[in-house]
């Protein structure tokens, strides 16, 4: 199954403090991740990691875009990337595209509880990025995220 999932948000802030955002993403100074509701992301060197997803940087243009590849996720073969684009003076455009091939259990995972809870985790961080309050999710990302957290709990990884 081919994955292309795109999520952004117009800013009202610069390029500039946009791209210190995601420049900083899973660092000690993060404050686009939202932690505060989802497992931290961390970053070091080239490589990093939110719950059982783990991926390597394998691009930063200073200003423009930072992208990760997937790495050591049985059945993901894929990246996403984080853009920010100018949308006029003082104004710019956040966007978070990911595009995988899932196969196997991945395909099974990605469209029983990933697909809800990667969403909501986006719009989550968009929303913190746009200044705007925390949203209330939905019946469908609640039991993504009590089926997320029983088996992050589990002895072994089921994914």
């Amino acid at each position: 199954m081919r994955i292309h999932n795109v999520h952004e948000r117009t800013l009202p802030i610069d390029t500039q403090a946009a791209w210190a955002l995601v420049d900083a993403l899973g660092t000690p100074d993060d404050r686009l991740w939202p932690s505060y509701r989802w497992p931290a992301m961390s970053r070091e060197g080239d490589k990093a990691r939110h719950w059982f997803v783990r991926y390597r940087v394998v691009g930063r243009e200073p200003g423009r875009s930072l992208r990760f590849r997937f790495r050591d996720m049985p059945g993901i073969d894929g990246e996403h990337a984080f853009e920010v684009l100018p949308a006029g003076d003082g104004v710019s455009v956040l966007r978070h595209t990911m595009t995988a091939d899932a196969r196997g259990g991945a395909e099974v995972s990605w469209r029983l509880f990933i697909r809800q809870m990667h969403d909501a985790l986006l719009e989550d961080l968009l929303d913190g990025a746009e200044g705007r309050p925390p949203r209330t999710h939905g019946p469908a990302v609640r039991v993504a995220r009590l089926i997320g957290a029983s088996i992050r709990r589990l002895p072994y990884r089921l994914v």
